[in-house]
């Protein structure tokens, strides 16, 4: 009886697995198409649109303890008549880590670019920059940029 129990114990948890690798493999392939679409509408320019930054993209974000995560933000707007696709955001450096919008704006819409940035063992003055690419008519590649004094602890 016992031996009848592992065994079907056995078959149910291979059952689900099964079940588990199929929806991994469509929502992989719904993940594929997304992503074959988005790189079909940033690399048309039929598809191009307008970004209006709404925050300078330069920030002065004053003076920091050594040691503190700090957090800029960006805001922009879609001014075109497109959607806006931001396919990709960067960073001058591993202190720093950028985060864009995942879903497209819609024209006319805004969104947000975040950064933060970790400034132990960054004492003095600091000039960090965040890389965003986008489906945007004047240049494909935007620049951000922000300071901050560290102090020592």
């Amino acid at each position: 009886m016992k031996q009848l129990f592992i065994l079907f114990a056995g078959a149910t948890l291979l059952y689900s697995c099964a079940g588990n690798d199929a929806n991994s493999t469509e929502a992989a392939k719904e993940d594929s198409i997304k992503h074959a679409q988005i790189l079909d509408a940033v690399n048309d320019t039929a598809n191009f649109t307008t970004l209006q930054w709404i925050d300078s993209t330069h920030q002065d974000l004053g003076k920091v303890q050594e040691g503190q995560v700090v957090e800029v933000t960006w805001r922009f707007k879609n001014s075109g008549t497109k959607p806006l696709i931001i396919t990709n955001t960067s960073a001058s450096c591993g202190c720093t880590v950028a985060e864009k919008p995942e879903e497209p704006i819609a024209p006319g819409g805004e969104g947000i670019i975040k950064a933060k940035f970790d400034s132990k063992s960054r004492e003095g003055t600091q000039r960090k920059d965040v890389y965003v690419t986008a489906n945007t008519s004047s240049s494909t590649n935007h620049q951000l940029s922000f300071a901050v004094d560290v102090k020592k602890q």
